[in-house]
């Protein structure tokens, strides 16, 4: 069977994987190496000029770190890959491979936290501009872009307020304008949204979460339909800067996907759950969650989406402090900042993973300093209700 024809979950174990395991092992091995020898010179000139797949350093290329990057690369629609040591590895090259001084970066009014800081701190001490604005409102784009804006990035579903940006609308207005569209799709994974198929240019994951799904590796990814552009993000960016990750962690991540989409059904059914279940409760003024029929991206999630994914935020009636006593007394739910585990978290993003904004940004961007995110995890929605609703009682 060829791989394009297999079901995600037959990918999410097999793609990738076209050479025989060494020793005829079912798992693939680690190959914990820094360096591969050579047969004789030949060799040598063959894989310099790329006229072969042999090996040379790990910076560069090693068998696990490309069975990972062939494995997402199928799973996403793309032709190839690059294997970053983070995500914030992963996002930075792609941003600066398409970047240049005075050019201009358009981004989603929402960010993850250090996304926003390299956005607004970072790259213009390259001289390169950035215009932060709502991309959910598709129709005012051309208000936005001038001839120095090269890219536009953003996450659909955003972190941590879960607004929806149509992801057709964006790149047809791209393609017309030789704008690249980047996109996050750490939130959504690639079993509920392959955005190379609507037309994005890069999709970008912090690997850390749902793809290694179990809290014990810290790993990004890049991926794309130019095979091109892929070489010159590994060869010019990755191995240049230096992200690379370690094979062991590819080996953890090839490991955390084959579970992938049965983990993304579990934290999705989990999520609407907790989801109706807060929307109903007497102290909470707010819920955000695509799946949400009321919610504002709701018809363009069902439309691009194959699933709405397993983060939920929302706002407590009382404010920040109210907010505060809840996170304080969850007992299943753990205050961390990650997500995508097994286990579900809580945080508070304005004090955690988003504390680059300040207050004036915090209310800009649609976030409040009372806002509570949740990573629905796999433990059992009654237990998960049950926990949710005694540390309401505290708020």
């Amino acid at each position: 069977m060829s791989n394009n024809k297999m079901k995600f979950d037959t990918q999410s174990i097999h793609a990738g994987g076209e050479h025989k395991n060494p020793e005829n092992a079912l798992n693939p091995p680690i190959f914990l190496t820094s360096t591969f020898a050579f047969e004789n010179t030949d060799k040598v000139d063959a894989v310099m000029n790329f006229e072969s797949d042999d090996y040379v350093y790990t910076r560069g290329n090693n068998p696990t770190l490309r069975l990972f990057e062939n494995r997402m690369a199928e799973l996403e629609s793309g032709s190839g890959a690059v294997a970053f040591a983070s995500g914030m590895a992963a996002i930075s090259s792609v941003l600066f491979s398409y970047l240049r001084p005075g050019n201009k970066v358009l981004v989603h009014k929402t960010l993850y936290g250090s996304s926003y800081n390299v956005v607004t701190k970072v790259l213009p001490k390259y001289n390169i501009g950035h215009t932060i604005a709502d991309l959910a409102d598709t129709e005012r784009l051309s208000e936005w872009v001038d001839e120095q804006t090269r890219v536009i990035y953003f996450e659909t579903p955003s972190n941590p307020n879960l607004s929806i940006v149509d992801i057709k609308k964006v790149c047809e207005f791209a393609r017309s304008r030789g704008i690249k569209v980047v996109i996050d799709n750490t939130f959504a994974t690639p079993y509920f949204q392959r955005p190379l198929e609507l037309g994005v240019d890069v999709v970008v994951h912090s690997a850390t979460k749902y793809i290694g799904g179990h809290g014990d590796v810290v790993a990004g990814v890049a991926v794309s339909k130019d095979s091109d552009y892929i070489t010159s993000l590994k060869f010019d960016y990755m191995c240049e800067f230096g992200g690379v990750r370690s094979p062991f962690n590819a080996w953890l991540l090839l490991r955390g996907m084959k579970t992938l989409g049965l983990r993304m059904r579990q934290h999705e059914s989990n999520a609407i759950a907790a989801a109706q279940f807060l929307q109903g409760h007497a102290k909470v003024a707010e819920v955000f969650y695509p799946g949400l029929k009321d919610f504002p991206g709701h018809e363009v999630a069902r439309a691009q989406m194959d699933g709405f994914g397993a983060i939920v935020s929302f706002e407590v009636k009382g404010g920040l402090e109210a907010a505060k006593r809840v996170v304080n007394n969850t007992r299943l739910f753990k205050l961390a900042v990650s997500l995508g585990d097994c286990e579900s978290l809580v945080q508070l993003p304005a004090a955690m993973t988003h504390r680059g904004y300040d207050q004036e940004s915090l209310k800009q961007f649609g976030l409040s300093a009372g806002m509570i995110r949740l990573s629905l995890g796999l433990e059992h929605i009654d237990d998960i209700l049950a926990d949710l609703d005694q540390a309401l009682a505290q708020a």
